[in-house]
């Protein structure tokens, strides 16, 4: 576990930790929750799971935080209301002991689970009128996501207006559609197999966003083939047409999820992997622009963090020995808070960091200063990952995975026309 952890004080381990969804969730299918807001965690998949605890050094930077392995359940109420809790794995007290905490929700939505599986609330002082109203409220807002589901479902590209009263951060996670869909339909395997299990593991992994206040994703699937080598004769052929029918086939790398804050507009723009999958290679390009634009301006300041790290995991990956990393994708994330606006005649330290836009007539008596801006890139779901260490695999591989290199090189160059064209 890793020691920027502080101890969690959970009395007798017998505390679980009520998950919610991961709100920052914008590709894939697989059910990503929250556990705290430095921690997430998915259902364990043994290929995966192997993966994190057996990565090459060199590719750690590029990976989320691995934090080990915890058991999930879920309780089901007399208004047939589902909750997934988290808890110590068979009794190994480490895997929470060692988590912070203490960002998590009040006490009072912390679980403790007795011998008999029931649930009950930590903090007997809340009375039962406050619970029948919490699930009333539950209960409508179950029926406002049904709704969005069925707009999802019409709507590959959506836009939300953020209202202006309070903080634009704590106002996400009432609006991304998709991780609430992958939330519901998580629960709803979970509840269809109650007869046969209870217990499902899953791994703790870093919370890629948790540093940024309105955090902007790009989920990309990259790699010109997406099926694993034990997959079946329909899946291969499923994934090979899906390949073949977007710009993975073209240039290894499509569009999976997007979620970006329009500070001009003050909306948040969500686009779906159905609608990446018909993205020409120029209309990939024109969402990559659309990633890096905030309704006002071209974040220009962010092309050469992010050209840097993708040529830095690239030469990782090109030394990588019989690694084949099938339908895993690619994360950039930034923040979209919009920057500070500072008076050219300030002080010059001040404005020694200027972006490119201090230059533009335009910009009047005014100038734009980027605050600290950092860029994320990490290689997430390695479910259908393989290489020879693993040992059992029945096909194994030589050399580098040249359809994923061959996919970060076409986004470096699309990334860098970007940018050239933008300052031209």
């Amino acid at each position: 576990m890793s020691p920027a952890f502080g101890a969690m004080e959970v009395e007798h381990y017998s505390k679980g930790v009520l998950l919610e969804p991961f709100v920052h969730q914008v590709g894939g299918h697989s059910c990503v929750l929250r556990f705290n807001d430095k921690t997430i965690c998915k259902p364990l998949i043994q290929r995966e799971h192997q993966f994190y605890e057996t990565l090459p050094t060199e590719m750690r930077k590029f990976t989320p935080q691995y934090e080990g392995v915890v058991s999930v359940s879920f309780e089901e109420d007399e208004d047939g209301n589902l909750c997934l809790i988290a808890y110590p794995l068979n009794g190994d007290h480490d895997n929470l002991e060692n988590l912070d905490n203490s960002d998590c929700e009040p006490k009072s939505k912390l679980l403790r689970w007795t011998n008999k599986k029931t649930m009950l609330l930590e903090n007997e002082k809340i009375s039962k009128e406050w619970v029948r109203q919490h699930r009333k409220e539950e209960k409508i807002k179950s029926h406002k996501l049904e709704e969005e589901f069925e707009w999802l479902k019409k709507s590959e590209v959506l836009y939300y207006t953020v209202e202006k009263k309070g903080n634009v951060s704590s106002q996400l996670k009432h609006h991304n559609p998709w991780s609430m869909k992958c939330h519901q339909q998580q629960l709803q395997r979970m509840k269809e197999n109650a007869k046969h299990r209870n217990q499902y593991k899953f791994i703790l992994l870093e919370n890629l966003t948790s540093r940024y206040e309105v955090p902007c994703v790009l989920d990309l699937k990259m790699g010109t083939r997406q099926h694993g080598d034990d997959a079946s004769e329909e899946k291969k052929a499923n994934q090979i047409r899906k390949c073949q029918q977007s710009t993975s086939a073209v240039i290894g790398v499509r569009v999976c999820g997007m979620q970006v804050y329009q500070a001009g507009t003050g909306q948040l723009m969500f686009m779906n992997k159905y609608h990446g999958r018909k993205l020409s290679v120029q209309g990939f390009k024109e969402a990559l622009y659309q990633f890096f634009h905030n309704g006002k301006y071209l974040r220009r300041e962010l092309f050469e963090s992010v050209i840097k790290k993708l040529t830095e995991l690239k030469s990782v990956l090109e030394k990588q020995e019989s690694y084949r990393f099938y339908s895993s994708s690619l994360l950039i994330i930034y923040d979209g808070k919009e920057r500070q606006e500072v008076a050219v005649d300030s002080d010059p330290e001040d404005l020694e960091d200027l972006s490119e836009e201090s230059s533009d007539e335009s910009a009047g008596a005014y100038a734009y200063k980027p605050t600290a801006t950092t860029v994320d890139v990490r290689m997430i779901d390695f479910a259908h990952t393989t290489c020879k260490y693993y040992g059992e695999d029945s096909v194994v591989h030589e050399g580098q995975d040249t359809g994923y290199v061959f996919g970060l090189q076409n986004l470096i160059d699309i990334i860098k026309e970007i940018r050239d064209e933008s300052s031209e």
